[in-house]
């Protein structure tokens, strides 16, 4: 394996890596992957991200890229075949407001509503939470009834970033969430997740192993 090919480290369930990830891949740069367990972080990943969190990309030079959306963007400026990009060029306010709302509030709500057990919330209060992601979720059909997607025409940056997480939101109740008056959504979320794209970035991996490696080009 050729050591001057950065290292992402990843876990293959966690929203945030998915996304980075897709842009990865999107962009064909090379990387060598690192898949990890969150349970049991080897020392060598800890010493990249001080957060403890995915996904963490280490440049050959030794800097390190800690946020998700910055590991998309170091992609797609590398290389953005289907200019992903343009959207945050084009639309910057539009862009900046949809993404904090998606990992501000969006994500609060998210969190609650799927893991109320671990936030020690009754039935009530997880719902609530549910209708405030609900809500977001509205505001993305409304936006694609427009444009087809979030980022305009076709398919792009804020797609990406939000896809792992509307997602998530399903996996919470399916049965619930396929019967929403969101079909624009629902439709987006389901080729999405029959994309080779989703496919490809899923692909299962052995964890990471200081002594037995297991990373794998990417």
């Amino acid at each position: 394996m050729n050591l001057d090919e950065p290292i992402l480290w990843s876990f293959r369930r966690c929203p945030y890596a998915m996304r980075g990830r897709c842009a990865v891949k999107q962009s064909g740069v090379r990387v060598r992957l690192r898949e990890i367990l969150l349970r049991d972080k080897p020392d060598e990943f800890l010493k990249d991200s001080s957060k403890g969190t995915v996904p963490v990309l280490r440049l050959p030079d030794g800097s390190v890229i800690d946020e998700s959306l910055e590991v998309m963007k170091w992609a797609l400026n590398t290389n953005d075949p289907d200019n992903w990009l343009d959207v945050l060029e084009g639309e910057p306010t539009f862009s900046d407001d949809f993404l904090g709302e998606l990992d501000g509030g969006f994500k609060h709500s998210l969190d609650r509503y799927k893991y109320a057990n671990r936030y020690d919330l009754n039935e009530i209060e997880s719902l609530a939470y549910r209708e405030k992601g609900f809500n977001f979720l509205l505001r993305i059909e409304k936006r694609i009834e427009k444009n087809q997607f979030i980022s305009g025409s076709k398919i792009g940056f804020l797609d990406i970033a939000s896809l792992p997480f509307i997602r998530q939101y399903r996996i919470a109740d399916p049965n619930w969430f396929d019967v929403q008056p969101i079909p624009r959504v629902q439709e987006m979320l389901n080729e999405f997740l029959s994309s080779a794209l989703f496919n490809s970035i899923m692909e299962k991996y052995k964890p990471w192993h200081p002594v037995e490696g297991d990373e794998v080009i990417f």
